[in-house]
């Protein structure tokens, strides 16, 4: 980092340094959990024709256009329910938060989590209490005997990424249902951020046990690679999503652009996503198998049920950091735990899998490489 980077506040070097991704030609996308396979030509044919016949011009409808909401609801099997559609699935997070949640309540998640929505909580004035799920003692997962011990009075909402990000691990059916009989009990809203759901083995929609307890988020940023389009949504029941719409952060509705491409990929996704699905499994196991050859490098969770992987760099005497570094300088881009997690961020580094094939085995013949000239590396550059 240089001493005017240094000099700057947190939002200028954290935007530069993605500027500097962005900008960096070749780079190999492999820390975010996009999707970089070529989508079904409908849906870059759908944005051709928005733009050709210049139907840019207008606002979109506020909770989405009736087809791709409709669409959206017939996808997660969950009929009678609503979709709100958004800008990205964080924004349907950011509003369920700032919806739901005042001064003085709380909301339990799990650690690791993803970030935005306890910093969503916070910056309320709610307060965030955090399960550890990391590690075999806990088996990655999160025991519903341990949520429930951790809600008291103050408790509005649950958050519970399912499959978790980024640990890849999915709630068993009786899980589920174990945490939806906790919510009720306790009178707790029910997030539950399915963003990864169509990479699971298995998964189970917690909704459709107790609709008007549970707020389903949804993303097309992961299955069909829109992330830079931002179009998400949440579903509720009518009544929770009139509660939702009164004051969205967007009052004019999501990209017409990105709402016509989200609706072709749901028109084609049982005919073109198995491919994908089987394209990223196999890169998970040349992954795993580039690992084993490492000494000191693990992958901890057995099956993963998302387009990623975690790495554990401990026994190879390499901190998370310095193995992204390494990997930064061959044009391959990874994520240290820390964005994820302060608890357990230095122990792993989290590799995304929905990538060409190509990328995949980049990563896997730098492996051994990158990791020897990681123990040597302590670079003050901020990561984010």
């Amino acid at each position: 980092m240089s001493h005017g980077e240094a000099a700057m506040l947190p939002f200028e070097q954290r935007n530069r340094h993605f500027d500097r991704l962005v900008a960096t030609e070749g780079l190999m996308w492999l820390g975010q959990n996009t999707n970089h396979f070529t989508p079904p030509a409908a849906v870059t044919e759908a944005m051709h024709a928005t733009i050709d016949e210049e139907r840019y011009h207008v606002y979109a409808p506020p909770v989405g256009l009736e087809e791709l909401r409709a669409l959206i609801v017939e996808d997660l099997g969950l009929p009678g329910l609503s979709a709100m559609v958004t800008d990205g699935a964080v924004v349907s997070l950011y509003q369920s938060c700032h919806a739901l949640l005042r001064p003085g309540d709380s909301m339990v998640t799990t650690d690791p989590s993803w970030a935005w929505p306890m910093k969503f909580a916070r910056s309320i004035g709610a307060a965030v209490r955090q399960i550890p799920i990391y590690g075999p003692e806990h088996g990655y997962r999160l025991d519903p005997e341990r949520l429930e011990a951790e809600i008291d009075e103050t408790t509005r909402l649950i958050y519970f990424v399912d499959p978790n990000n980024p640990l890849s691990t999915v709630a068993t059916a009786r899980e589920i249902e174990r945490i939806v009989e906790i919510a009720e009990r306790h009178d707790c809203v029910l997030i539950q951020d399915c963003t990864y759901r169509d990479f699971a083995y298995e998964h189970h929609l917690a909704a459709r046990l107790a609709p008007e307890r549970v707020i389903t988020i949804t993303s097309f940023s992961k299955w069909l690679g829109l992330a830079g389009l931002r179009v998400g949504a949440l579903v509720a029941t009518p009544q929770r999503v009139q509660q939702l719409a009164d004051a969205p952060p967007n009052v004019l509705g999501s990209s017409i652009l990105a709402q016509r491409a989200a609706i072709a990929g749901l028109k084609h996704k049982a005919a073109w996503f198995p491919e994908v699905l089987r394209r990223q499994r196999g890169n998970q196991a040349r992954i795993r198998a580039a690992v084993e050859a490492v000494p000191g490098l693990v992958m901890p969770v057995a099956q993963a049920n998302g387009n990623f992987v975690i790495i554990e760099t401990g026994e190879a005497g390499v901190r998370p950091e310095a193995l992204v570094q390494a990997m930064g300088q061959r044009k391959i881009m990874i994520r240290q735990g820390s964005y994820h997690t302060p608890t357990f961020g230095d122990r792993f580094v989290k590799v995304s899998t929905t990538v060409p094939e190509a990328w995949a085995d980049a990563f896997c013949e730098s492996l051994a490489e990158a990791v020897e000239q990681a123990r040597g590396l302590n670079s003050d550059s901020a990561l984010f």
